[in-house]
Formats: C-alpha cells, structure tokens, sequence
C-alpha cells in the first residue's frame, strides 16, 4: 500500500504520518484508509492519549494525585488524535465504533495501511497474515521535538502479579509467582501472547529477536513511560476513555472537534473523578 502510494519509508513524525494518510486515504475516496483506530475502545483511547499527551508536555494527573484533564496539554494531545479523523481525514468514520480490534481485521484485510498497537503479531497471524506482509515502526513523534517527555512514544504495559498480605498460603504464593516468573515459563507466556518478558534471560531467546519485537523491545527500553501511578488510573481510563470515545463519535458525524469542545468533555471527565 505504501509503495502504491509512492511512499518509501515509514513515517518518523506526526506530520508525515498524516502526509503519508493522505496519500492513501484521498480524502476518503480511495476504498483506503491510512489509519486505523478503536475509538469505542476506552483502554486504547487512553493509551493513545497519554503517549500525545507526554508528547505535549502533560500529565494527566499531577504530584498530589489529582486529575489534570484540562490542561493545553492534554486538550492538545486528544484533539490532535480525534482530528485524523475530524481534520486530517486519515481514519474511517466507521472506526469510531470499533472496539473489538476491528481496526487490525481492517489492517489484515488490506483496508488500512497503518495501526498503533503493542504486539499485534498473533493476531495478524491469525488473520492469516505472514510476517512478510506487514511491517513495524516506532509510534511517530512531533517534528523537530527536543526534550525527553516529547520522544516518548509508547506506554509501558504488561501484567503485575501480586500477594496479598493476608494470604494463608504464603509458601504457596510465593512458589506461583516464582514459576510464572522463571526464565521457561516466561519464554512460553511470551511466545504465546507476542509480547517482550520482562525476564532478561528469557529474552535472549531467538523467538524474541523477530523484527516486530525489536521494535517493541527497544522501544519499551528507550522511549516508553509507565500510566500514572495513582489509585484513580482505572476510574481515569473509564472517564477520559468515554469522554475520547464521544468525540470519535462527533468526528464520525461530521462535527469539527474544536478545542473548546474537547476541554469541555475533559472537563465533565475531570468532575466525575472528584464525585
């Protein structure tokens, strides 16, 4: 599809990315799109918009804990995400729906040409796409941006384990938690969720020096920033992921997403965590 479009590389910016989108979208009259997203998705809408919003020089929470939704910042960085569909008519208007990974179904079928995601190989594989049809680049950054906070492209995840204080079977929890973290089980966790372990020496397996892992790995280890540490992250991901999703929604029916617009639903948001 890029080469369709006369594209060599990847795009390194946001303002390729959209240089790039438009090629292949033409304004939506090429069958194509450049971009896919899960705008009814609350989980990825948040993940998007904290990576733009590091981008942006915003936290969404700050050193006390309390939410922050309104800042320039972080009503940049949402904005400028809804708007590659609202303005850069880069993204399907059907994509506000889509909560289902529909956007990477889109991908395997040719429809789209680009998606942010973490470890989507097994899913492409069982859309039954080969590694050789697609390829993985590190989530674009603002053009010419010094500073840390605006290199950082990705959020660190994965899964946490833990023992509660009171268990009756400390030995027992202790020997569950060793054995999910040992170097074998991890390279069979990790192998089967497409995913980095956090184990270094499960890493030095070949299964995890494919190039789509690279990317991720080296990513993860260099531009990558935890979600906010605070006891409210999930009710975060809940309120600024519904309020994203409803602008998706306005995007899709054709409505420009003004700032305005945007701080007023980060501002219902930010009211909802402080009931």
């Amino acid at each position: 599809m890029f080469a369709d479009a006369g594209i060599a590389k990847p795009p390194a910016t946001w303002d390729e990315l959209v240089a790039d989108g438009q090629k292949i979208s033409k304004n939506g009259t090429s069958g194509k799109w450049g971009l896919g997203a899960e705008g009814g998705n609350l989980s990825n809408n948040i993940h998007q918009a904290f990576v733009l919003g590091k981008q942006h020089g915003a936290d969404f929470f700050d050193a006390a804990g309390k939410p922050t939704f309104t800042s320039d910042g972080a009503v940049a960085a949402v904005k400028q995400y809804v708007d590659f569909m609202a303005k850069d008519k880069i993204i399907a208007p059907g994509n506000a729906e889509y909560a289902q990974n529909q956007s990477l179904s889109d991908f395997a079928k040719g429809k789209t040409a680009m998606v942010l995601w973490q470890a989507a190989a097994t899913t492409f594989a069982a859309q039954g796409m080969k590694p050789s049809d697609w390829g993985t680049a590190p989530v674009p950054v603002p053009s010419g941006a010094p500073g840390q906070d605006k290199q950082v492209n990705s959020m660190v995840a994965g899964i946490n384990m833990a023992i509660f204080k009171n268990t009756k079977n400390t030995k027992g929890a202790l020997d569950f938690v060793k054995f999910m973290t040992s170097t074998e089980e991890q390279k069979i966790l990790n192998k089967t969720f497409g995913a980095i372990p956090p184990v270094k020496a499960a890493q030095a397996d070949a299964a995890f020096s494919a190039p789509d892992l690279t990317v991720l790995k080296n990513t993860l280890t260099t531009s990558a920033a935890p979600l906010p540490q605070v006891a409210a992250e999930s009710q975060f991901e809940t309120t600024v992921g519904t309020a994203i999703k409803e602008l998706w929604s306005e995007a899709a029916a054709g409505h420009a997403i003004t700032t305005e617009l945007v701080k007023s639903k980060l501002t219902k948001a930010q009211q909802q965590m402080q009931q």
